[in-house]
C-alpha cells in the first residue's frame, strides 16, 4: 500500500500521469492506453458527481490515445444495496441514461454492465483464492464504509472482499489505466498488488493498472460536507428549476453573515465553492461582494441557482429526448456486453490455462 507521507505523495504526482496527459515517453510514439471506469448505479447523478466522475469521462472518450471502456457496476451495488433489489433495474436503465445525456458517446467509449459478463465473477473467484485476508481488512473504505452506514447491516462478504472483485474488473479487460484522485491512489494500490502476485505464481498473464489521477474538486453539499446522496445534502442534476433553486436555498453559509451588510467569508462557505465550479466568470465580483457585505447570502444563492440551471439545461433537453427512445439504453448496453466479451473471455482463457484450469 502506498504510504500517505509528504514524499510519496510528491514522487506520485511525479510519475503517475494526470488525465489531460497522453501516456507516452520521449522515445515511444503514442498508443492508445486502455482505461477502465465505473460507477455503482444507487440513484441519480448529483452536481458533485459530474464535477469529478462525468467531466473526467468526457475528457477521456476524447482522448485520440485512450481507448475507454465505461461500465455500470451493478455487482458492486449489491454490497450496500442487496436488500434493494427491486430497484436495480431501474437504477441501471437511469443511470445510463444520464451518462448518454451527459455526452458519454457509444461510438467512443464501450458502455457496459458488469453483472452481462459471468466471466467478471469467475475471475474475481480465482483471484479471491490468492487474495490474503490481511489485505482486505486493511483497505481503509471497508471501516468508512461500516461507519458512515452504521444503521444498516452492511458487515458482509461482498463489501469486505469488493477489492478482489475491483481487481476483476480491471484485469479481465486488461485495463492499463484507472483514473483516480490523489486520496484513491492507495485504494488501487490493492488491485495492483492481487495482479503482481498473480503474475509471480502463474507468470506474466495480467496487466498490472496504473492510476491515472484526475482532478476531482471538492464539491461540497447543503450541511457543508462533501455532496453524496446517502448524506441527503446534494443538488440533483435532472431536476427542474424550482427543485434547484429549492435545494440551493437549503445550503447553509457563513454563520457570521447574518443579514446583508455583514462580511463574509467566502472561503468557508460551500455556496462560493459551488460559485468558482459555476459561476467562474463572475467569481472575482461574487467575492468581492461578500467580503464587503454588498452581496448578501440570499441574492449569491440566487445566483448560483441561475448558473446551475442554465449549465445544465442542454443535458436535461437531452435527457428527456432520449428517455423517449424506445429499448436505447438496452441497445447500448447489449452492443457494449458484445464489444467487450472477446477480450474477457481471452483474459479469462489465459488464466485458467496459466492455473492449470482448461
Amino acid at each position: 500500500m502506498l504510504r500517505s507521507t509528504s514524499t510519496d505523495r510528491g514522487h506520485a504526482r511525479a510519475i503517475i500521469p494526470r488525465i489531460d496527459q497522453p501516456v507516452a515517453t520521449s522515445t515511444q510514439p503514442l498508443t492508445r492506453s486502455r482505461v477502465l471506469t465505473g460507477y455503482r448505479p444507487t440513484g441519480p447523478l448529483h452536481v458533485g458527481h459530474w464535477a469529478g466522475n462525468i467531466e473526467n469521462m468526457l475528457a477521456l472518450q476524447s482522448d485520440p490515445s485512450r481507448e475507454c471502456f465505461f461500465f455500470l457496476a451493478d455487482w458492486h451495488m449489491l454490497n450496500t444495496h442487496y436488500d434493494r433489489t427491486d430497484e436495480l433495474p431501474g437504477f441501471v436503465h437511469e443511470l445510463a441514461l444520464d451518462w448518454l445525456a451527459a455526452g458519454i458517446d457509444p461510438e467512443r467509449a464501450t458502455v457496459y454492465r458488469q453483472s452481462d459478463l459471468p466471466e467478471v465473477a469467475e475471475l474475481a473467484l480465482l483471484l479471491g483464492t490468492i487474495t490474503p485476508l490481511g489485505w482486505l481488512e486493511r483497505v481503509p473504505s471497508f471501516k468508512e464504509r461500516l461507519r458512515d452506514m452504521a444503521e444498516r447491516d452492511v458487515a458482509n462478504y461482498g463489501l469486505l472482499g469488493y477489492p478482489v472483485l475491483q481487481t476483476a474488473d480491471i484485469a479481465i479487460v486488461r485495463g492499463a489505466l484507472v483514473p483516480v484522485g490523489e486520496d484513491q491512489v492507495a485504494h488501487l494500490e490493492v488491485s495492483r498488488e492481487i495482479v503482481r502476485r498473480f503474475n509471480r505464481l502463474y507468470g506474466e498473464v495480467l496487466v498490472e493498472p496504473q492510476p491515472l489521477l484526475s482532478e476531482t474538486p471538492l464539491i461540497p453539499g447543503s450541511d457543508g460536507r462533501k455532496m453524496s446522496k446517502s448524506l441527503d445534502n446534494a443538488i440533483w442534476v435532472r431536476d427542474e428549476e424550482d427543485a434547484i433553486r429549492a435545494s440551493v436555498r437549503s445550503f447553509i453559509t457563513d454563520p457570521k453573515k447574518v443579514r446583508r451588510g455583514d462580511p463574509g467569508r467566502p472561503e468557508i462557505c460551500p455556496i462560493f465553492a459551488l460559485q468558482r465550479k459555476f459561476s467562474s466568470e463572475r467569481i472575482d465580483e461574487i467575492e468581492a461582494g461578500c467580503r464587503s457585505g454588498e452581496l448578501g447570502c440570499v441574492d449569491c444563492k440566487t445566483i448560483l441557482a441561475d448558473h446551475l440551471i442554465e449549465y445544465f439545461r442542454p443535458y436535461r433537453e437531452r435527457r428527456s429526448e432520449l428517455a423517449a427512445e424506445p429499448g436505447l439504453v438496452e441497445r447500448v448496453l447489449a452492443e457494449g456486453a458484445e464489444q467487450v466479451r472477446p477480450i474477457v473471455r481471452e483474459t479469462l482463457a489465459a488464466v485458467r490455462e496459466a492455473m492449470h484450469l482448461s
